[in-house]
């Protein structure tokens, strides 16, 4: 199975992919592994990457994400060419901004519920979130900062 930077790595290759495409590309790179995947494990990956910030879910299209360390997994070399897909130009800022909504959602879900362990997180979080983009997330950490205080 492929973890969050391999699938990061292979949607690097292209700029982002569509997730029908991304998990064509693992099929692809299972089958040059001579490995066999199912369905429900590679949807299962691309949701916890995503979950994990290191695929974001940006109109439709995944990109790697502020968690990612693209890492093209062996057996996906050939990639370009079995899927016969471009490389697609993203703009970062408008991928920035789909990550700062769905973090201050986070956020708002975290206090919401009083979850401690989910503030912490999302604070440690949210400083890779600010050196990955154009993205500036003060108030947030304020907010996890008092919440965490109290």
């Amino acid at each position: 199975m492929f973890g969050p930077d391999e699938l990061a790595g292979m949607v690097d290759t292209f700029g982002a992919l569509e997730r029908e495409e991304l998990e064509r590309a693992c099929s692809e790179t299972a089958f040059r592994r001579g490995e066999e995947l199912s369905a429900g494990a590679v949807d299962s990956a691309i949701d916890d990457a995503i979950d994990a910030y290191a695929l974001i879910d940006h109109d439709g299209r995944l990109v790697p994400g502020p968690s990612a360390f693209p890492t093209l997994p062996d057996g996906a070399e050939d990639l370009p060419h079995i899927l016969d897909v471009g490389r697609r130009n993203v703009d970062r800022d408008a991928v920035a901004a789909t990550v700062a909504e769905r973090f201050e959602a986070e956020v708002d879900a975290a206090i919401e519920a009083g979850d401690r362990s989910a503030c912490e997180s999302l604070l440690d979080r949210s400083y890779e979130v600010e050196s990955w983009g154009p993205v500036d997330l003060a108030d947030e950490r304020e907010r996890l900062d008092d919440e965490l205080d109290t």
